[in-house]
């Protein structure tokens, strides 16, 4: 199901603080990335913006209720958490979170080309 334009120009609205960020479509979904790491997305039956999230970051999602996107099909979990809305209408609390998801996301990315 395609992500809602309304809902995706929201969203670009309340990330315009948000320095060298960049979306495009995936899978039916939007993806959310500086450089080539991907931090966040818009995907799910419902739109939901999320966020990628490592052990240094779960706790703030937890403690709001958030829990992490299952791909249906398959039951894989992946790293990306609904961003709570208390979150996402607070465009300075936001600009934080997203902070920390690219954060998240170079140091996997990072992690990854070690790996190699």
């Amino acid at each position: 199901m395609p992500v809602e334009q309304e809902y995706l120009e929201y969203i670009l609205r309340q990330l315009a603080g948000v320095p060298d960020i960049y979306h495009k479509k995936m899978f039916g979904g939007i993806g959310f990335f500086r450089g080539d790491a991907m931090w966040g997305a818009i995907m799910g039956e419902k739109d939901s913006f999320r966020l990628k999230v490592d052990d240094s970051t779960r706790a703030g999602y937890e403690q709001a209720g958030m829990q992490p996107f299952v791909m249906g099909k398959t039951g894989r979990v992946m790293p990306y958490w609904t961003v709570p809305e208390s979150v996402l209408s607070d465009k300075s609390r936001l600009r934080d979170w997203v902070m920390d998801a690219i954060g998240v996301a170079e140091r996997s990315k990072a992690g990854k080309k070690k790996k190699k």
